[in-house]
């Protein structure tokens, strides 16, 4: 059986140095916040390259919290992309506001620039665009920051599955999360950089935000017993913020090691005559897609995920019902239909096993699983998707 995720092998290489860091803090008995958190903030803010890392509990509570700094409230609209878990939308309507939602690129599948602008046009109340760099790709921030900066509105940055992918932004490069106003993090453990549980940050190079986003984790509280806002209880616990300390020494080869499985992959899909039958997703050689997830577009995907299965190779679909579509989101008046590119997308996607120690054998017997059922009686139907080169897209 080969998962589609097995993060026991990282676990063995880093045992002894996570345990030592582990009992420092018991020794300590510094569990919440306290140094601990700070150096790993301070770690953070670092490799990101930006000026300001504030560590909460999770990545839900970052675009929360991320959503309260910029005045967020009931009745405001935010864009944001149907085509990504749940938590990205619920904090939007936590507080009151309305998702705005919008098609995808269906090359990146990230949210569309184009289509962004058309519902600029259409709607008033729209106070922030809230992109989603998807499977560890980048968002074009690009063309999203002029957006932004043409309508005077915030960008919130969610980078859950990018830490350390980059994008293009005033010809460079710049970490995911670190272009818009805010960005927001998850460590939860499936995560390129994943903790021992529930994990988030916030970064910015906003002092007055930085300095806000700071009170509204603890209660909205500058001071103890002084609350200023009506903030949240979001702290990163210090067995947490060890783990994830430990872990960050490794995200920049990790991440190298994954673009790597992800263009063999693609090589041995293309010699085994697979790449006309399978959509496999774009490899850019500068680092802007650091694969969190390697998924493939095949038409008759549930099929193929079936005997996949049935022959010991797990799979994910990420994600088989838009938000637009959640019964949850009823009521903002989307149907089947509305937004056609995500809705292929769902009925299409397929994510297979990758993972840093991943092993040439494990690919070879993926790749070999899916030319086995291509020589069945079960043909798999690619999604006739040209995937365009991100060097054009620019």
């Amino acid at each position: 059986m080969i998962k589609q995720l097995d993060l026991s092998e990282q676990y063995k290489n880093l045992n002894p140095e996570i345990l030592d860091r582990v009992k420092q803090v018991f020794e300590t008995q510094q569990f919440v916040m306290g140094n601990f958190v700070g150096e790993f903030e301070k770690s953070c803010a670092g490799y990101l390259d930006i000026k300001h890392a504030i560590a909460v509990a999770s990545g839900s509570d970052a675009l929360l919290i991320a959503l309260l700094s910029i005045g967020i409230q009931r009745g405001d609209k935010v864009i944001t992309t149907p085509f990504t878990f749940f938590a990205t939308a619920s904090a939007i309507t936590r507080l009151g506001a309305i998702p705005l939602f919008v098609d995808i690129d269906p090359s990146t599948f990230n949210l569309s620039v184009s289509a962004i602008e058309q519902a600029l046009k259409k709607h008033h109340r729209v106070k922030a665009i809230l992109p989603v760099h998807l499977y560890g790709r980048s968002a074009d921030m690009e063309g999203i920051m002029k957006l932004a900066k043409k309508y005077s509105m915030y960008v919130v940055e969610d980078a859950a599955q990018a830490f350390g992918a980059r994008s293009r932004y005033r010809n460079e490069y710049k970490k995911a999360g670190t272009v818009g106003d805010i960005g927001c993090f998850s460590f939860y453990p499936t995560k390129n950089l994943g903790g021992a549980g529930d994990g988030g940050m916030l970064v910015t190079s906003n002092d007055k935000l930085a300095s806000l986003l700071k009170m509204l984790r603890a209660h909205g509280s500058p001071e103890r017993y002084v609350h200023k806002y009506h903030g949240i209880n979001s702290r990163l616990d210090a067995l947490q913020a060890v783990v994830l300390s430990v872990k960050l020494n490794h995200i920049e080869q990790w991440n190298h090691t994954r673009m790597e499985l992800a263009k063999r992959y693609n090589e041995l899909f293309t010699e085994a005559g697979l790449a006309k039958a399978i959509t496999l997703p774009d490899v850019p050689e500068d680092m802007t897609h650091i694969f969190h997830q390697y998924t493939v577009r095949i038409k008759n995907r549930d099929s193929v995920r079936q005997a996949l299965k049935e022959d010991g190779i797990g799979t994910e679909v990420y994600y088989p019902i838009p938000l637009h579509l959640q019964p949850v989101f009823k009521y903002l008046g989307y149907k089947k239909g509305s937004l056609k590119q995500t809705e292929l997308a769902a009925k299409e996607v397929l994510s297979l096993p990758l993972y840093p120690e991943m092993t040439v054998e494990q690919q070879i017997q993926v790749v070999e699983s899916f030319k086995k059922i291509q020589n069945s009686k079960l043909k798999i139907q690619n999604s006739g998707l040209k995937i365009q080169n991100i060097q054009d897209s620019k």
